[in-house]
């Protein structure tokens, strides 16, 4: 049986620490790339060395020659430039498109059967500029925020109650930027809706919080951004993607009159497997719930305007 290869493209934070949990957890080959001389190829040696702790028989390979990256199953995107105190996804726009263009078509025509993934931000945009640049079918290139957005907020869901994460469930769609829309008809504790948990007003504090989830974390770092919850959640979209799981996530998924919005990438529930994007779901939403998605939607179809994607 051919063992699955995953292609991370950037060796920063979030890069390799989802290189980190593919090797480490056994679930793909991996070949790390950036052009970073020496960066790729130091901390692959250093995983690679710690693969017997691990009780790891997958590789890793860290490199700067993008032809390393042939034939891989999954490309998942993290290079760029991370968000610094003060600054927003959307601030990262214009310098991210010039990088995400060039690699995403570079690593494209070597694996033209990949799955891509997208991380870099502004996601959702860049999600966008990956298909382009790519011409693989749409369902093929996503991108990862929501799982991520969904992550943060049952974290906050779950330390307010005091219970066990895992038995939260909640989806944020729309963009993966301020204007993300956590659906609260959709949050529960095994099944128990939040409302009936929770006063209104400490849900909306969640909500919020979970808006600025992100940026909490790089003005307490002031020097870098979260890369611990991305990887996981980029994770969790590769295991998806390799193993044909059929998961049920919310990605940014391209949108052909779902939802009411044509022509753009957003958060919304997808099934997740080998196809990347089999089926994307249109679940109820409120009227308010609804009309937060449509303005996080034009959000952020200015941004991908600005790029001439629109």
């Amino acid at each position: 049986m051919k063992r699955k290869k995953v292609s991370v493209i950037g060796a920063g934070n979030v890069g390799a620490s989802l290189a980190q949990h593919l090797v480490m957890g056994g679930i793909s080959d991996v070949v790390l790339y950036d052009i970073a001389q020496g960066v790729p190829q130091g901390k692959a040696l250093d995983m690679g060395e710690a693969c017997p702790l691990w009780g790891s028989s997958f590789s890793i390979k860290g490199t700067n020659v993008i032809e390393d990256t042939a034939g891989s199953d999954v490309i998942v995107i993290t290079a760029g430039l991370a968000r610094k105190p003060g600054m927003t996804r959307d601030d990262l726009l214009h310098a991210n498109a010039s990088i995400i263009g060039v690699v995403t078509a570079e690593a494209a025509a070597h694996s033209p059967k990949a799955v891509i993934i997208m991380v870099t931000n502004p996601m959702d945009a860049m999600a966008h500029l990956a298909w382009k640049s790519s011409r693989f079918p749409a369902e093929r290139v996503l991108g990862m925020g929501g799982v991520l957005d969904s992550a943060r907020l049952r974290s906050f869901i779950a330390w307010q109650l005091d219970v066990s994460p895992k038995d939260v469930e909640a989806m944020v769609l729309g963009g993966h930027g301020d204007q993300m829309v956590p659906v609260r008809s959709l949050i529960s504790v095994k099944g128990v809706g939040v409302g009936s948990l929770l006063p209104d007003a400490k849900i909306e504090q969640i909500i919020e919080r979970t808006r600025n989830g992100g940026a909490e974390i790089v003005a307490l770092l002031k020097t870098g951004s979260a890369y611990y919850a991305p990887a996981a959640s980029a994770c969790e979209m590769v295991k998806a993607v390799l193993f044909d799981e059929k998961r049920l996530m919310p990605c940014a998924a391209y949108l052909d009159g779902q939802y009411g919005a044509k022509g753009v990438y957003a958060g919304v529930p997808v099934i997740l497997g080998k196809g990347g994007v089999e089926k994307i779901l249109e679940v109820p939403l409120t009227p308010d719930e609804k009309a937060a998605f449509d303005r996080s939607v034009s959000a952020v179809g200015k941004l991908a305007g600005l790029l001439g994607l629109a």
